[in-house]
């Protein structure tokens, strides 16, 4: 039986940054429906029925948007390593020139950058010339299938909260308390976003909770002007 690759860092990275943004998208997505129809509606039945066509629908969009997003990504890298390998059969010197003179740009001596053009293409041309010139590594392509699947668990996954929220809850407080309640769900899934992306911890976790009250907000009114 052969022996199943091993993932690595940045491809475990994308996997659990589609798992991370699928749960946001879940919560986001159907809190503003179910707080927006129980704004209209004190029907339990109406408010579960249209949540539960909101995960339906966000959960195959998710999926696929993922799968079509990450194949583009793909098929893009694909396309550049044919076209690096077409340059270095046809125009080598053109191709090492420019790695080592990517690294002069940036402050290495002409000995050393020589000498490090020198080893890196002689090991693998290919590798060095797609990664100096387009910022990849090659073979270390996302699995838009995986990153659909994650999409496809963690959106229904980060919908259950909202859902059960305003299902569950007393009806004199199940709108406020919801909207809590999601509020501190997204301030999580922004903090892990953040982390995984390097961006600003406070900002990118502050963003997500803020257009996620602005998202409920606006159902809300909405609702309650169709309500009346």
């Amino acid at each position: 039986m052969p022996k199943q690759k091993k993932l690595n860092l940045s491809q475990r990275n994308n996997l659990v940054r589609a798992a991370v943004m699928g749960a946001n998208d879940g919560i986001l997505s159907i809190s503003g429906i179910v707080i927006g129809v129980a704004a209209a509606s004190s029907n339990s039945f109406t408010i579960f029925i249209a949540g539960f066509a909101g995960i339906l629908a966000g959960t195959v969009s998710m999926a696929m948007g993922e799968y079509v997003s990450v194949h583009s990504q793909n098929d893009a890298q694909v396309r550049a390593e044919s076209e690096q390998r077409y340059a270095l059969e046809n125009d080598y010197q053109t191709e090492y020139r420019f790695v080592r003179d990517k690294y002069i740009n940036q402050g290495v001596s002409l000995e050393l950058a020589t000498l490090a053009a020198n080893e890196m293409m002689a090991q693998d041309a290919l590798g060095t010339t797609v990664r100096e010139r387009h910022g990849f590594t090659l073979h270390h392509e996302v699995s838009a299938v995986g990153a659909a699947i994650a999409s496809m668990i963690s959106f229904p996954t980060g919908s259950l909260l909202p859902m059960l929220a305003i299902t569950l809850l007393p009806a004199n407080i199940k709108i406020p308390a919801t909207g809590l309640a999601v509020a501190i769900a997204l301030a999580i899934t922004g903090y892990s976003a953040a982390k995984l992306s390097g961006a600003n911890l406070y900002r990118a976790t502050l963003r997500n909770v803020i257009s996620g009250i602005f998202t409920m907000v606006v159902t809300f009114l909405i609702g309650s002007l169709i309500g009346r």
